[in-house]
């Protein structure tokens, strides 16, 4: 059913996705399917990395340890954006594109009141892409 499954990832809060993660490689396994991690970040240095080749190999890193945990295929692309915060939603939306992903795993939030005025990260990709989109919380 499920050829390409593409699952964001923030490393800086990978604690806080257990649940999508493994239902992310629960999927999978169930379709044989294998995933692409996709992180977006800055040029600039930071805590996950001093450029973006360190960056992405914690992200290759982090994708490797899911298919050995898992049982699973996986890769890991990661997206330089000038403003990670403002241009997420764009840098996912290509992403899903350039993985040729019909299906997007990510993590989510119980809906507060800005969600109302703001539309969600998974909602852009859901409107904007022709991949289907699992919100997973918790």
């Amino acid at each position: 059913m499920y050829k390409k499954i593409m699952v964001p990832v923030d490393l800086a809060h990978v604690d806080k996705m257990d649940v999508a993660l493994n239902t992310a490689a629960n999927l999978s396994r169930l379709y044989s399917a294998p995933i692409t991690y996709v992180g977006v970040t800055s040029s600039a240095p930071g805590p996950l990395g001093h450029n973006p080749a360190e960056y992405g190999k914690k992200l290759g890193g982090f994708a490797a340890a899911q298919a050995e945990i898992h049982g699973i295929e996986t890769d890991a692309k990661a997206v330089i954006s000038h403003d990670p915060a403002v241009e997420l939603d764009d840098a996912l939306v290509k992403a899903v594109h350039e993985t040729d992903s019909d299906l997007v795993v990510m993590a989510s939030h119980i809906p507060n009141v800005v969600d109302h005025v703001w539309p969600s990260n998974g909602g852009r990709l859901a409107t904007h892409t022709d991949a289907s989109v699992f919100l997973v919380r918790g």
